[in-house]
């Protein structure tokens, strides 16, 4: 699986490409700031929403710490998805954050 580091995902989204960002956080989670622009899909869901991502597409899996993010990449990337799990998760996100 491959990881990202918090500030490089900041970099990401300062350029001018889109970045797709999945939060598998659970909705009171995401309630407390969330990545500007990510989509919440709870790790619970992810399984059953899968066929609303686009394997065109990049990926990267946050939640609070990188577990159950890692997870999230895993399943997807079993499904043929390609993903990136940012390490460290929400805790270590030092970029700009926006209310759910």
């Amino acid at each position: 699986m491959k990881k990202i580091l918090p500030n490089e995902v900041n970099a990401l989204l300062k350029g001018n490409s889109p970045v797709h960002i999945i939060d598998v956080r659970e909705a009171d989670e995401v309630k407390t700031g969330k990545i500007p622009n990510a989509v919440n899909i709870p790790l619970g869901l992810v399984e059953f929403r899968m066929q609303d991502l686009d394997k065109s597409k990049e990926y990267i899996m946050v939640c609070r710490s990188g577990g159950r993010s890692s997870r999230a990449a895993q399943l997807l990337e079993d499904h043929g998805y390609t993903v990136l799990n940012m390490i460290g998760g929400m805790n270590e996100w030092e970029g700009p954050t926006e209310k759910f």
